[in-house]
């Protein structure tokens, strides 16, 4: 019923990916794949393309080209999911940044409406970090670590980290992210980097 509605776009892309996983495990990988690519569809097409949504059913595609040895694709695909992931974080970092400055001139009854949409739920900001935790411990086990690589997951870790309000863990991963940087011949632009590890130091201690 739902295959055949198709109104139901984000339900039928959780159940192809559903069955991308179901297949996965049954260890028919040419099938699971069809039934991912078909997740990707579906949530590019109801979410769009560079949605969170999209990414995941890139994350699962990238999995199963890892298990067939395919690298040049699942590394193709592990950075598309890096990039999606932390355009995303960057996005809700920058609000974030918008409200703190804003706040002193605010009623506290004012809600911040670019805030409140750009914000990440918990079970988001889980999953994020389960995917990313998991690129990150795959691009380390690598004969040749892409370092570029490392440093944009150890980044988008790092923001997952300062929106969960867990700041420890966010200057520790976002100073990994910096020296990686620092290590690269053409050197990226350290400057997103730098600034959330400011508004890591400026914000003060939560407790959990």
């Amino acid at each position: 019923m739902v295959l055949g509605a198709p109104a139901c776009g984000a339900v039928r892309s959780r159940l192809q990916r559903g069955l991308g996983q179901l297949r996965v495990a049954e260890g028919n990988l040419e099938q699971a794949l069809h039934h991912l690519a078909y997740d990707v569809y579906l949530a590019s097409s109801t979410f769009g393309p560079r949605s969170l949504e999209a990414a995941m059913g890139y994350f699962h595609m990238a999995n199963v080209f890892f298990r067939q040895n395919k690298m040049d694709i699942a590394n193709s695909l592990y950075a598309k999911v890096t990039s999606l992931w932390c355009d995303r974080l960057l996005s809700a970092v920058q609000a974030q940044e918008r409200e703190l400055r804003s706040r002193s001139d605010m009623s506290p009854f004012t809600k911040d409406e670019d805030v409140t949409e750009q914000q990440l739920t918990e079970a988001q900001r889980a999953e994020g970090t389960r995917v990313l935790s998991a690129m990150l411990e795959i691009r380390s086990q690598a004969r040749k670590p892409e370092l570029g690589e490392m440093a944009r997951v150890l980044h988008g870790l790092a923001m997952l980290h300062y929106l969960g309000l867990d700041l420890p863990a966010a200057g520790e991963m976002g100073l990994k992210a910096l020296e990686l940087v620092k290590q690269l011949p053409q050197q990226e632009s350290l400057e997103p980097i730098t600034r959330l590890l400011r508004l890591i130091n400026s914000t003060p201690s939560h407790t959990k």
